[in-house]
C-alpha cells in the first residue's frame, strides 16, 4: 500500500496548493479574513501532506527493507 500513501500525500499537496493560490486572492481583492481562512486551511493542508509522506517513506523503508 505504499503508493497509497503517496497518492494520498500528493492530493494534500494539492489541496495545499489551492489553499494558498485562493487565499492570495482574496488577499489581493482586500478580503482579508477570507484570505487569512484560506492561509490556515493550506497550513493545515501542508502539515498533513507532510504527514502522509512521512508515513509513505517509511512503508516504502518497510516494503523494501531499506533504511536511510
Amino acid at each position: 500500500m505504499p503508493n497509497d500513501s503517496h497518492q494520498r500525500a500528493a492530493e494534500f499537496h494539492d489541496l495545499a496548493a489551492h489553499a494558498h493560490r485562493v487565499a492570495a486572492t482574496h488577499h489581493d481583492k482586500g478580503d482579508h479574513m477570507t484570505g487569512h481562512e484560506y492561509s490556515r486551511q493550506a497550513l493545515e493542508h501542508s502539515h498533513k501532506a507532510y504527514q502522509l509522506a512521512q508515513e509513505a517513506h517509511r512503508e516504502s523503508e518497510s516494503s523494501t527493507g531499506k533504511q536511510e
